[in-house]
């Protein structure tokens, strides 16, 4: 029996399947003997949640808690950035600085998109550019798109 891992439809079901999970809402870090929530209870989740899930399917080296850091590893790794108009289910969204922060986040098709609520502190479905109110300034090309 030849059985075959179908790696990009069972990655692009485990971005779908992450939403409203809390499995990645709380990452510890420690800073001078002191421990600390470097996700601040979920506020601050979308690199752990991104990276995570990229880790867990061998698109980069390790998990990240900013978007500096996982867009670097992305980057390491061989992805391209690429137009708006030419992204694809599982590639990867990078909004504008809000309060100090990137955000980032899955581009699943029709405009739509999966990344940390900030609200809910859970991955959620939101349109991908936020309604009009939040700027992609990056996008990149997930290396199991063709």
């Amino acid at each position: 029996m030849d059985i075959k891992l179908l790696k990009k439809e069972s990655y692009l079901r485990m971005i779908k399947n992450s939403v409203g999970t809390k499995m990645f809402r709380n990452l510890y870090i420690e800073v001078k003997d002191k421990k600390i929530d470097a996700t601040h209870n979920g506020i601050l989740s979308c690199a752990y949640f991104v990276s995570s899930i990229l880790l867990i399917w061998g698109l980069i080296k390790k998990k990240h808690a900013t978007v500096i850091k996982t867009v670097l590893d992305i980057e390491k790794f061989g992805w391209k950035k690429i137009s708006i108009n030419k992204m694809q289910s599982g590639d990867i969204i990078i909004w504008e600085e809000k309060n100090n922060h990137l955000h980032c986040g899955f581009y699943i098709g029709d405009k739509k998109a999966i990344s940390n609520s900030e609200f809910k502190k859970i991955p959620a479905v939101h349109s991908w550019d936020y309604n009009g109110k939040r700027k992609i300034i990056a996008t990149y090309k997930c290396p199991l798109n063709k």
